[in-house]
């Protein structure tokens, strides 16, 4: 089981260490000047140079690289000597030394993922912010499409060839094929313009809102249900139909049969023992789904004005602040990483056959 867990954290390192060298390639061929993002269209030579030396960008791209990788490493190497490329500034990364060899100290830090061109905060701090509305978003959508998608499912399999199965079968294949930000436009449309009246929901609105008075922000969680019903919608027509199988499958079996023959009721029968069975497949499916709420969560926020990390990497590409963006993608990636080498490790305890993989 050593082996196995070392094995799947080491493709997981594998995978970001790609993940931050293909992101760094992409925005580093991009066009667009990041000095003149930084400063504006009015500038001297002279001051753009200065710029240019302080962001890195005067070096080869090689060596760009490497000072951006050693950026990113919660334990990295750096030199106390300002003219080196490594240098060692504190009041950038709040480094503990861990080691001093010569000139050079191997540090525990903070990752550091630079600076917006436009606020000139760092984007770590930026994003510690904003990804707790997005990661409350994304969980929400998933406990709604759980719920509701096991209850469906297992009504249309209970009332299997029934006007209401095939009703809400061809509602699921309606909802994995409704685009999120399709799907965004719509509801923000009728039940926050055409129904407002009767639901009392907004069509723009973050998870805090601030206050007309001006005494600060205040909670505004029905902000939260028009987002969360429209990003749960293509999970739950997956978990519906899922839940419908698999409650058809395990109704089949003979253990069932047997429950039934006892004299159990038909309710009782469900309750304790189809859906208990047949809940399987649909956690191993949901486990998968949040690189897809992730992604959906870009697109919905910014229908919803919801300010979480999808706001951010639209606001940063309009306005070319690329290490906002760069530092979003590698957030969310980092973090779904780590969940899929978590979701392995839990398969390998769970089923011996996994860790043979």
């Amino acid at each position: 089981m050593f082996q196995f867990i070392l094995k799947r954290i080491g493709y997981g390192l594998l995978v970001m260490w790609g993940v931050i060298t293909v992101i760094f390639l992409l925005f580093a061929i991009l066009p667009g000047d990041s000095v003149v993002m930084t400063m504006g269209q009015r500038s001297d030579i002279e001051s753009e140079e200065a710029v240019k030396k302080e962001m890195g960008l005067d070096l080869p791209l090689s060596m760009r690289y490497i000072n951006y990788f050693n950026d990113m490493l919660p334990i990295s190497c750096h030199s106390a000597n300002p003219e080196s490329v490594f240098y060692l500034d504190k009041t950038k990364y709040g480094a503990v030394t861990l080691l001093k060899i010569k000139n050079f100290r191997l540090v525990a830090k903070k990752p550091y993922l630079g600076r917006s061109y436009q606020s000139k905060r760092p984007v770590l701090e930026m994003l510690n912010e904003a990804f707790p509305k997005t990661a409350l978003l994304a969980i929400i959508s998933i406990f709604f499409a759980i719920i509701v998608g096991v209850v469906l499912g297992t009504l249309c399999a209970i009332t299997k060839d029934s006007w209401f199965d095939k009703i809400t079968l061809v509602g699921s294949v309606m909802g994995m094929a409704l685009p999120s930000f399709f799907a965004a436009i719509l509801f923000a449309w009728i039940f926050a313009f055409l129904l407002a009246d009767y639901t009392g929901l907004n069509m723009f609105g973050s998870l805090y809102t601030i206050s007309d008075f001006g005494d600060g922000e205040y909670l505004e969680l029905k902000n939260l249900i028009l987002p969360a019903i429209t990003l749960g919608i293509r999970p739950l027509a997956t978990v519906t139909e899922l839940m419908r199988n698999s409650v058809l499958e395990v109704l089949s079996q003979d253990y069932v049969r047997t429950a039934k023959a006892k004299g159990l009721s038909f309710y009782k029968v469900i309750k304790s023992h189809v859906i208990k069975n047949a809940l399987n497949p649909v956690v191993t499916a949901i486990s998968g789904w949040l690189a897809g709420m992730m992604a959906g969560a870009v697109f919905v926020e910014y229908v919803f004005d919801y300010k979480g990390v999808g706001v951010m990497i639209v606001n940063g590409l309009e306005k070319y602040d690329f290490p906002v963006v760069m530092g979003s993608l590698l957030y969310v990636s980092i973090i779904l990483v780590i969940i899929n080498i978590l979701v392995d490790i839990i398969y390998g305890f769970l089923d011996p056959k996994a860790k043979m993989a």
